[in-house]
This record gives structure tokens, C-alpha cells and sequence, in this order.
């Protein structure tokens, strides 16, 4: 899934013989680690189903900053999306970030993708000013945005 997930994503800056890189035996060995082998007890991954075909996941940990959870990796098939699942990934995830008593949420999006940004803007997160370079394969870089949200209780 993350595979087909990169390949839809950045297309627009990968050449096909590097998007032919991101095949799901790359990701393999990487999710089997950290499944078996989390980097914390608080780690998580959250996955969206229709009927038995997986469609969508979210994998969830401790942010950066004290009190911060990370939406670390995800999305929803793009052939799946606009049928609720991303929302309810979002949803499970913030929930159990909130239960893990994190009182914000942040991740990062990549800067030209206008409809994950707007998904997570309508859903109450917000660019922070924040952005970084992430290196692609094939000395390529594309820039992504912060986007955050405060979820723990209403201060007063």
C-alpha cells in the first residue's frame, strides 16, 4: 500500500524509473521491523478496510515536542478516497492520540499537494510556517509543510 501511496504522490517529481523504485518489497522489510519492533510503546498503526481489500493506514507515534503526536506516514488509495476512510483514519488517529494523552497533532504533507492540505485544513489543522526538504531517490527533494492542531482539552 505505501508502495502504490508514494507512487501516486510523487509522481510529479520522480522520473518513472525512479517511481519504479517504491514497489511494496522496498517497504517490506522496513514495516516488518517496526511491527514487530515498534520504536516506542506508543506507536501505532491504524489501517482502513472495504470489505477485506485495505484501502488506507495511518501510522501514529510521539512527536518531535513534548506532548506532540506525529502523524508519521499515510493516506488513503487514490481510488478509495472520497468514500469517508480518510476522515475515519484521522479520526481513530487523533483519538488515540488523545488517549495517549498527547495534546496536539501535527504532520507533514507535501507543499503541491493541494488536496491531502485541504482534506487536513478542513479537518481543523493548520500550516504552522514550518517546512522542510525531504530527499527523494535520484538527488530530488520536494518540500513539505507542517500542519498542526490542538486536541487535548479546552483550555479556558
Amino acid at each position: 500500500m505505501q508502495a502504490q501511496l508514494w507512487r501516486e504522490a510523487y509522481g510529479m517529481f520522480l522520473s518513472p524509473e525512479l517511481l519504479e523504485q517504491f514497489t511494496p518489497e522496498a517497504f517490506a522489510q522496513v514495516w516488518a521491523e517496526s511491527l514487530t519492533s515498534p520504536p516506542s510503546p506508543l506507536h501505532r498503526l491504524l489501517v482502513a478496510t472495504q470489505g477485506a481489500d485495505l484501502v488506507g493506514f495511518v501510522a501514529i507515534g510521539p512527536g518531535e515536542h513534548e506532548g506532540t503526536g506525529e502523524i508519521l506516514v499515510g493516506g488513503v488509495l487514490a481510488s478509495h478516497r472520497r468514500s469517508g476512510h480518510g476522515s475515519r483514519l484521522l479520526n481513530a488517529a487523533v483519538d488515540t492520540l488523545r488517549a495517549g494523552d498527547f495534546g496536539q497533532v501535527e504532520g507533514w504533507v507535501l507543499a503541491l499537494d493541494e488536496q491531502t492540505r485541504g482534506f487536513a485544513e478542513q479537518a481543523g489543522l493548520s500550516a504552522d510556517g514550518a517546512w522542510r526538504e525531504r530527499a527523494l531517490p535520484g538527488d530530488s527533494a520536494a518540500r513539505e509543510v507542517r500542519l498542526r492542531a490542538w486536541i487535548g482539552p479546552v483550555e479556558d
